[in-house]
């Protein structure tokens, strides 16, 4: 019986087309962000531990907690500068900014690391 059903010509299921290849990103960037994400990830749960243990002994020390949340914060701030620099890859920067040569997109009025205006001022 098993035979006789392989004999049998079904019609197959048509192969999915070959995905779109993405762009290649740059692979020292790529592994940066990869190294910081770990780093805020375990940044992330150290703080909610510190909190969690401080909490059910009743000694919330804020001091501690708010270092911790501004090296978080360090780490995060870093993690979007590189994912805005991949995005920035992937999709042709405009320019860079003359003040800190921080990469920009076409849509940036000011430069997104440094804060200066991007825009020629007439006089």
């Amino acid at each position: 019986m098993i035979e006789r059903l392989r004999e049998l010509k079904l019609p197959r299921k048509p192969e999915p087309a070959p995905a779109a290849e993405k762009p290649s990103e740059n692979k020292e960037l790529a592994g940066q962000r990869e190294r910081l994400l770990e780093k805020f990830t375990v940044m992330q749960a150290d703080l909610g531990g510190a909190f969690y243990e401080m909490a059910i002994r009743d000694h919330v020390r804020l001091d501690v907690l708010t270092r911790k949340a501004a090296e978080l914060q360090r780490v995060d701030a870093e993690l979007l500068a590189v994912e805005r620099l991949l995005e920035l890859e992937r999709t042709d920067a405009a320019g860079h900014c003359p003040t800190c040569n921080s990469p920009f997109g076409h849509a940036d009025r000011f430069c997104p690391q440094c804060g200066s205006s991007l825009v020629a001022v007439s006089s």
